[in-house]
């Protein structure tokens, strides 16, 4: 399981946990999973989906792996 942290400059918008997460990197979308090595990602634009629950439009920002710790720090966010 992987502890989730979205956060934009108005809010932290999820905190939690979930099974996997999907995000628009510059380059194209990643997935990551329980186990993922550590990395780091420029974000592009497009849907984060965490797991089974909330999805957010995103744009720009990056997203950071380390020991199942996933930090997504977006420049604008909403709920998709």
């Amino acid at each position: 399981m992987l502890n989730v942290s979205v956060i934009s400059p108005e809010a932290t918008l999820f905190e939690g946990e979930a099974p996997s997460i999907t995000a628009p990197a510059f380059d194209g979308e990643v997935g990551i999973l329980a186990g993922h090595a550590p990395m780091v990602t420029v974000l592009g634009t497009g849907t984060l989906k965490v797991g089974n629950g909330p999805s957010f439009t995103v744009s720009g920002g990056f997203l950071q792996v380390v020991d199942n710790q996933v930090r997504v720090v977006t420049e604008s966010a909403s709920k998709a």
